[in-house]
């Protein structure tokens, strides 16, 4: 946290400065606004209130758009998708106490999948700070362990410094969301002082080129490896490197594994994609990972949803790291060889470095063997309630290559990974790490106003549908054509699944059969509503959905004791995979 101006604030060198909007800057507020326009933003999220009041007043006279949402929580969460899609960093406001608190949720997220996030929270006067004033909570403090960095603005010349700092640092280097905590008084206060360009404190310098010694230490062992693989991880997609991974892996025939956050990072159709791996991966991608010999991990930091049993990860596999952020080299996994970069840039250094190919037919024919022998099918008897998988696939073939998929968290977001074919990066938006239920419908929202010419699918669950549902709202006001498919199963599916598993089915609230039709819900909210029982019906509906012109909600009837198979139980060897319950 820094309660001083930028490192890089230099009054001589910024006064004067073109001005990125047409009114000229008189307070602290306008230095914020022309501070998002001189760092390109054109979209932001919010909610209005008593202590950002002056922001934005100052907001009413910009270019950029702001998307009012239902809830805090939907601003930090379609900002997080805009800047997944994007690629920029998304902007969420707020105001001071409950406003602040509400975005803690989605910072977290933002945080734990490294997520280019910047949050501007209103703040009481300075002169009231600590006194316990109406709406006054310490949000700096609540938000310091779940941002890459926050702010405390104290003055009203540096401000504007101060919010292009923060949205710099939330781009570069390894992603994540920054904070500015804007007190009244300073954003109030008068000040004729244009911002200078948003960058970064001098002190911040992250490493994009690896060691060359040990770019050379990788090659040789890649080289000569019998069974490599490539485990891609979200930082290939956030590092724009998917290309770059796409050409080395063809180049020299290695199969590619992804982690959930990186689905679209590599086609998922290529012959030599493993797709998903973890606790509800692939069965062949698990046996890749389980098998190898040499594993090039790049932009990954192996959670236990992906590793299972660290003793049991890759155990004979000696593992290649690259990350821009030394941190996560050999937190979890230890790493046989460091590679501190840039995904893409580490990549074509590995590239130039390679004198040959390694020569692995019997390897390659292996991992494909893997494929036939532990297909992605299921059973659909049609005197069962529909499948999920079923839906998932009918939305896949309906839209095009390129549409956006946003989840919530439980069975559907598993689903959603599981039977979509993902061929483009920053085309897959869910929650990875903190696995926040009721992420998919806001994050739509970002994700349509980010791309508004691209097709937007939401998965929900009934009860993760529930927690955020009030952001239809915004989707209606702001005639956004997404398509949200709840995947109801009257129940906490996950959970449910876990209960049948590991607590001899005592389903303690986990049951939801007092759900709302949601087909009804959604007209309610001025969206159009469906709802489907039959298979039969999917292939119309799916089709009217997706042909109007606005939100629209499919409430999709599923069989409810539909589970996510393949399944690694927690802690557990990611070779030895259940495909049903009785082999957990």
């Amino acid at each position: 946290m820094s309660e001083q101006p930028p490192a890089t604030f230099d009054r001589e060198a910024t006064d004067g400065a073109e001005t990125a909007g047409s009114t000229p800057v008189t307070t602290g507020a306008t230095s914020v606004i022309r501070a998002l326009e001189g760092a390109g933003v054109e979209t932001c999220f919010g909610v209005q209130g008593g202590a950002i009041m002056p922001v934005y007043d100052a907001l009413y006279d910009s270019s950029i758009r702001h998307v009012t949402m239902a809830h805090e929580q939907g601003a930090a969460h379609a900002a997080d998708a805009y800047g997944i899609v994007s690629g920029d960093p998304g902007v969420c406001l707020a105001t001071s106490g409950p406003g602040a608190t509400n975005l803690v949720t989605g910072l977290a997220d933002a945080s734990m999948d490294s997520d280019p996030v910047i949050a501007l929270t209103g703040q009481v006067p300075t002169a009231f700070v600590g006194n316990d004033a109406f709406q006054e909570t310490d949000t700096t403090g609540l938000t310091a362990p779940i941002t890459k960095t926050n702010y405390f603005a104290t003055d009203s010349d540096s401000v504007g410094d101060t919010v292009g700092e923060a949205f710099a640092v939330s781009g570069t280097g390894r992603p994540g969301p920054t904070v500015v905590d804007l007190p009244k008084d300073v954003t109030n206060g008068q000040t004729e002082r244009q911002p200078g360009a948003p960058r970064t404190p001098s002190t911040y310098d992250p490493q994009t080129e690896a060691d060359e010694a040990a770019v050379e230490r990788a090659a040789r062992t890649l080289e000569r490896a019998e069974k490599p693989v490539i485990l891609a991880g979200g930082g290939v997609i956030k590092g724009d490197a998917s290309d770059a991974l796409r050409d080395f892996a063809t180049e020299y025939g290695i199969p590619v594994v992804t982690t959930m956050p990186a689905l679209g990072a590599f086609p998922e159709d290529h012959e030599l994609a493993m797709e998903m791996a973890g606790m509800h991966g692939t069965g062949y991608a698990n046996m890749a990972i389980t098998h190898c010999d040499v594993m090039l991990a790049v932009g990954c930091r192996f959670d236990d949803r992906l590793t299972g049993g660290v003793e049991t990860f890759a155990p004979d596999a000696e593992i290649l790291h690259a990350d821009i952020d030394p941190a996560e080299v050999s937190k979890n996994i230890e790493a046989d060889v460091a590679l501190i970069g840039d995904a893409g840039t580490v990549l074509e250094q590995l590239d130039s470095e390679m004198d040959r190919t390694p020569d692995i037919p019997e390897w390659q024919e292996q991992c494909q063997t893997w494929k036939a022998e532990y297909p992605m099918d299921y059973a659909a008897p049609e005197d069962r309630p529909i499948r999920p998988e079923f839906v998932v696939e009918a939305l896949d073939e309906a839209t095009p290559e390129d549409a956006i998929v946003t989840t919530g968290v439980g069975q559907h977001q598993m689903w959603a990974c599981q039977y979509w074919t993902y061929r483009h990066p920053r085309t897959w938006v869910s929650s990875h790490g903190l696995g926040t239920m009721g992420y998919g419908l806001p994050a739509a929202i970002g994700a349509k106003v980010a791309e508004p010419d691209k097709q937007v699918v939401c998965f929900e669950g009934d009860g993760s549908f529930l927690m955020t549902c009030q952001e239809l709202a915004v989707a209606v006001r702001e005639n956004l054509d997404i398509t949200v498919a709840v995947l109801n199963n009257a129940a906490v599916g996950m959970v449910r699944q876990w209960q049948d598993a590991f607590f001899e089915g005592r389903h303690s609230a986990s049951q939801y059969p007092w759900v709302p039709a949601f087909d009804k819900l959604a007209e309610a909210f001025g969206a159009q509503g469906f709802a489907v029982h039959e298979y039969d019906e999917v292939a119309d509906t799916v089709e009217a959905a997706l042909a109007y012109d606005g939100p629209s909600v499919i409430d999709f009837h599923i069989d409810p004791g539909a589970n996510v198979y393949p399944m690694v139980p927690s802690g557990g060897d990611n070779g030895q995979f259940a495909l049903s319950e009785d082999q957990l």
